[in-house]
C-alpha cells in the first residue's frame, strides 16, 4: 500500500515535508519499509464542497459502454423514480451512504498505477476536488412499459375514414418522445411496440383501434378463403392488390405482419406464414370483450365457429386473455388481459387475489410471468407474495395478506 497524508487541508496550506511525512508515519506507528515509497499528501481545492458531485457505481459492462463512447441515460418524470438505461437494459438507482468520506481527486494514481520503486522522496501533493459521503447503486429491473402502451391507446388508430383521425386533440407520440417518457432503454422500448403491434402512421407511432385491426384481419382472412390459399403461404403482393382498394395498403401489409411471419421464397416473392394460435386469439378476445361472462361450452362452440376454416381453437392459446372459471356451474370465461393488471408486484398479486382467492399454478402463471426480473422463476414469486396450501388434492396459493 501506499501512504496518505491524513487530515487533508485547505489550500493554502504549507506544503509538507518528507520529513513531516515520516513524522506523521511514526506517529502512526507505520512501517515505512511495508509501504510504497510514494505519499500522497491531499489539500482541499479552492471550490471543493460536497453536494456538487455524485458518484455511480457501475458493472464492467456499463464501464465498458462508457469507454466506447455510448451514452448512459437517466430517465423519469418528477413523480417517478429514476432509472438509468444504456442501450438495451433498465437499471433501478438507489443511494447508498458509506461511513467513509468519498474524496474526488483528479488524476489520482492508485497504488498498481505507481512505480514501487519511485525515490523514497516522491512527495504526491493532489487536491481534492470534492467530496460525498453516498453513491448511486443500480440494480438490473424490469422495464416500466405499462406507460407505453397507456399513452399510444389515449388515441388508437380507426384508419384513414374515421371522423375522429380528423379532430382527435390527443397528442401522437414520435420515437424522441416515447424514449424521453417511458422509463426504459430504446432497444427495450423498440420491442415493446413490436409484441403490441404499434406501427409508425405519418411519422408517429399509432396502436391501431381493435375494431379496426378485426376488419383488417377480417379481409385477409376472407381472401385467403376465396382464394384457397395454404396458410402458411399467403403472397404480399396478391393482398396487396385485392385489398388496396379497401383499406391502404400499409395497413394491409401491416396486418399480415402482425399476424403472419413474413418470409421470401426461392423466386424472390413476399409471402407470409399466418399464425393460427395469434388469429384464434384475436377473435376470441372480439367474442369476450362485450360479455362479462360466457358459458364455457357455447362459448367453444362459437368460437370454433368464428375462426377462419382449417383452423383449430385450444383453450391454451388464450393465456394472459381470459380466465376459466371451473367452480362455477356450467363453467364460464370471462376476459382478464394481462395488460390491463398493474405493473407493480404487491399490486398485481393484489389485484388477482381480489379478482381470485386461490389460484392453481397453471392459472396464475401467464398474469405474473411478466413480472419475472432476470433468472427469476414463477415459483420464487409465488413464494414471496403467496402463500401455497392443498385444496382437493391440488396445491393452491393465496395472498399473504388480507386483501379487502
Amino acid at each position: 500500500m501506499e501512504a496518505v497524508a491524513r487530515r487533508p487541508e485547505r489550500a493554502g496550506a504549507a506544503v509538507r515535508s518528507r520529513a513531516e511525512v515520516d513524522a506523521t508515519l511514526q506517529t502512526a506507528k507505520l512501517n515505512p519499509a511495508e509501504l510504497l515509497p510514494a505519499v500522497h499528501c491531499l489539500s482541499f481545492g479552492a471550490q471543493a464542497g460536497g453536494g456538487e458531485c455524485c458518484l455511480l457505481q457501475l458493472e464492467p459492462a456499463l464501464c465498458a459502454e462508457l469507454e466506447a463512447g455510448r451514452s448512459l441515460v437517466i430517465r423519469g418524470e418528477k413523480d417517478e423514480h429514476a432509472v438509468l438505461c444504456s442501450k438495451d437494459k433498465t437499471y433501478e438507482m438507489k443511494i447508498a451512504d458509506t461511513s467513509n468520506m468519498l474524496l474526488f481527486v483528479p488524476g489520482c494514481k492508485t497504488p498498481e498505477e505507481l512505480n514501487a520503486d519511485q525515490a523514497s522522496c516522491n512527495i504526491i501533493h493532489s487536491q481534492i476536488a470534492g467530496f460525498s459521503k453516498n453513491y448511486w447503486e443500480l440494480r438490473r429491473c424490469r422495464p416500466k412499459l405499462k406507460k407505453l402502451r397507456k399513452l399510444l391507446m389515449e388515441d388508437p388508430y380507426e384508419g384513414p375514414d374515421s371522423q375522429k383521425e380528423q379532430t382527435s386533440t390527443f397528442s401522437k407520440y414520435t420515437t424522441e418522445d416515447l424514449l424521453s417518457l417511458i422509463q426504459a432503454s430504446e432497444e427495450e422500448i423498440l420491442h415493446q411496440l413490436q409484441v403490441i403491434d404499434a406501427c409508425k402512421i405519418e411519422g408517429y407511432w399509432r396502436i391501431l383501434d381493435f375494431d379496426y385491426e378485426m376488419k383488417l384481419l377480417n379481409h385477409v382472412t376472407q381472401l385467403i378463403d376465396s382464394e384457397s390459399w395454404p396458410l402458411s403461404k399467403v403472397p404480399l403482393c396478391a393482398c396487396l392488390e385485392e385489398l388496396g382498394s379497401l383499406e391502404p395498403r400499409e395497413m394491409i401489409e401491416h396486418i399480415l405482419l402482425s399476424y403472419g411471419r413474413k418470409y421470401v421464397d426461392d423466386a424472390g416473392e413476399v409471402f407470409f406464414e399466418m399464425h393460427e394460435d395469434k388469429i384464434c386469439r384475436a377473435i376470441a378476445q372480439m367474442l369476450l370483450q362485450n360479455a362479462v361472462k360466457f358459458n364455457l361450452s357455447e362459448f367453444e362452440e362459437v368460437w370454433q365457429q368464428s375462426v377462419p376454416e382449417g383452423m383449430t381453437t385450444r383453450l391454451d392459446q388464450l393465456q394472459g386473455l381470459a380466465l376459466v372459471d371451473k367452480s362455477s356451474r356450467p363453467e364460464t370465461i370471462f376476459l382478464l388481459k394481462v395488460e390491463d393488471l398493474p405493473e407493480d408486484n404487491q399490486e398485481r398479486f393484489n389485484s388477482l387475489f381480489g379478482i381470485r382467492e386461490k389460484w392453481t399454478e397453471v392459472d396464475i402463471t401467464p398474469y405474473i410471468q411478466d413480472l419475472c426480473a432476470e433468472k427469476q422463476t414463477v415459483g420464487a414469486l409465488l413464494t414471496k407474495y403467496a402463500r401455497s396450501s392443498m385444496l382437493n388434492g391440488v396445491k393452491v396459493y393465496n395472498s399473504r395478506r388480507h386483501i379487502s
